[in-house]
């Protein structure tokens, strides 16, 4: 925040949007939970995002202007140079014959009002604050393409690799991408970016310039540069003004050449709370009541990418304290936790998941954090830390929270060990959100809805049923997508479940079980969020089926495994 909050919780009460009492109950939850008065406000729906902007705007004591009300042309907006925008966080916001209308996240810079004279020379200048993450969407939909990029930094033949490559990375971080990938062909190399968890095209290299490049990556990441036939992985520390952050990088050979993975890491655990990541305050009481605990196991399940890392780190913050020995291992370490001790996995010096974690029970840890289990030592050393007096955190691939439970059975985990030290699993998918400044709702009938989308109105029992999608915009880059939230599973362990436990059940079992005892499944979850508007019905489709679907496939590839092969010839 670009203001002191003490000044900031005064001005939200002067102007009434909060009462006292409510603000001594955020400033206390917000400090328990280690989040934002402002998240916490705002998650509860004390405030709406338009009243913390105009409160924040009159501590300047300039407007607040909502971005989505925002309308320039494309001519109009390349006025202010990138190079401008981008130093001062900057976007027009309207402008006519006499006046020009910026918005900004800080009203107060230095050079600001220089730097608008110059190129607004005839025109009144009004500067508006507006919210940084809308500032940067501009920013990034103002920058020029890579392909554009690309060229003028071939074309200029001078230190060609070494550029590429940090113009890569930086486009990366403005588009908030978590990857970055180049992929051989035959005569070129595409650059794509997942953002939101999906990917996008955004330029393409000559083949005869990657090699330099592919070499530049090796070199930074710590691999051999004359190894092209065999998979490498490492990292680089990449420096930027603000801090230094980690890129894991992931380097395998294919036909066409060697394609590269690069995941952009976090250096610090973003300030995250249970309400941001898509929890329900039900589930949260759930999750905070297993993880006060002195000792048990806390899982979180689901395919790579899907947030668990991040799920388990907000919630080790808000046990991260100077009387609580937390300690990881983690491959890599994705994000640095203050006052943590945190290990990270190296193959090189045998310092494995189960080698390391040996070690940490005899450091004395009140918590500890397994980055991932992956193997059945590993899940033993685990489960008895479990049991010997220590909470233990930790992840597993399995497809939803039922399924992670006979995984971890089939695995050689003794049946009364695992029900005595589980607490709960949580499973999880990432979802997109509606763009805020294209949704609109969408009316629709029970049959229109079992036309286009079949097998889901029994979650939809309202004789009015009204959807939300993005139109696409300039915010959004016209994807009508910004940002992801999570979908959740949660099976708590309780007596009934540690009695199923003993008897080595089927996943359907302990699902039925955990339905009678009010579990929620992933696609239930993101019902709800559909109902809210936080995402549409066919990205939740996207991601997560209905429960019963997921059992039909499920029948279906046991009957297609059980069937006798076909001879040949028939």
């Amino acid at each position: 925040m670009p203001v002191s909050e003490e000044k900031f919780i005064e001005e939200l009460i002067r102007l009434g949007f909060v009462k006292q009492e409510n603000m001594k109950t955020a400033i206390k939850e917000a400090k328990a939970n280690k989040s934002t008065i402002t998240d916490y406000l705002l998650s509860k729906r004390l405030i709406t995002k338009e009243q913390l902007g105009q409160a924040i705007a009159n501590l300047f004591g300039v407007h607040y202007l909502e971005f989505s009300n925002r309308d320039v042309s494309q001519e109009q907006e390349k006025k202010i140079p990138e190079k401008i925008a981008q130093q001062y966080r900057i976007a027009l916001f309207a402008e006519d014959d006499k006046t020009a209308v910026i918005v900004t996240d800080n009203p107060e810079q230095k050079g600001l009002a220089d730097a608008l004279k110059s190129i607004y020379k005839d025109k009144k200048i009004e500067i508006a604050f507006s919210f940084p993450e809308d500032i940067e969407t501009s920013l990034v939909r103002s920058k020029k393409s890579l392909e554009t990029k690309f060229g003028k930094i071939i074309a200029s033949n001078i230190r060609v690799a070494p550029e590429i490559v940090t113009l890569m990375i930086e486009d990366a971080l403005a588009h908030k991408a978590s990857d970055i990938h180049l992929e051989p062909e035959e005569k070129e190399v595409i650059v794509r970016f997942r953002i939101d968890g999906v990917l996008y095209e955004v330029g393409r290299i000559p083949g005869v310039t990657y090699e330099n490049i592919l070499n530049r990556i090796k070199v930074m990441s710590h691999l051999r540069v004359d190894e092209h036939f065999s998979a490498q992985d490492g990292s680089m520390r990449y420096h930027r003004d603000e801090g230094s952050f980690d890129i894991r990088v992931s380097i395998v050979p294919t036909i066409d050449g060697e394609t590269v993975v690069m995941r952009m890491l976090a250096v610090y655990v973003p300030n995250l709370s249970l309400a941001d990541l898509g929890i329900s305050p039900q589930d949260q009481e759930t999750f905070m009541k297993a993880a006060s605990k002195p000792f048990g196991m806390i899982l979180a399940v689901g395919p790579t990418g899907s947030g668990k890392t991040t799920t388990l780190y907000a919630l080790l913050k808000t046990f991260n304290r100077s009387e609580i020995n937390l300690t990881t291992i983690e491959d890599p370490v994705e994000y640095k936790i203050t006052g943590a001790n945190q290990i990270q996995v190296n193959l090189q010096t045998n310092l494995t998941f189960a080698k390391g974690l040996r070690s940490i029970v005899r450091q004395d840890p009140d918590i500890i954090f397994v980055g991932e289990i992956r193997d059945r030592e590993t899940a033993e050393i685990a489960v008895n830390a479990a049991l010997t007096g220590h909470l233990l955190f930790s992840t597993f691939h399995a497809n939803d929270a039922a399924t992670g439970i006979p995984r971890l059975l089939d695995m050689g985990i003794e049946p009364f060990l695992l029900a005595s030290t589980l607490q709960v699993v949580a499973a999880q998918r990432l979802v997109r959100k509606i763009c805020n400044s294209c949704r609109e709702q969408i009316s629709i009938s029970a049959a229109g809805l079992e036309k286009t989308f079949p097998n889901v109105n029994n979650y939809f029992p309202e004789q009015k049923i009204v959807l939300h999608r993005g139109k696409g915009c300039k915010t959004c880059g016209n994807k009508g997508y910004q940002g992801r939230t999570a979908i959740f599973e949660f099976i708590q362990n309780t007596p009934e479940l540690q009695a199923l436990i003993l008897s080595n059940p089927s996943t359907q079992e302990i699902w039925e079980l955990a339905r009678k005892q009010g579990s929620k499944s992933l696609f239930e979850d993101g019902v709800d969020k559909v109902k809210q508007g936080i995402t549409s019905l066919e990205e939740l489709l996207r991601v997560a089926l209905p429960p019963e679907r997921n059992e039909q496939q499920r029948q279906s590839q046991n009957k297609e495994s059980s069937e006798p092969a076909e001879a040949p010839g028939k």
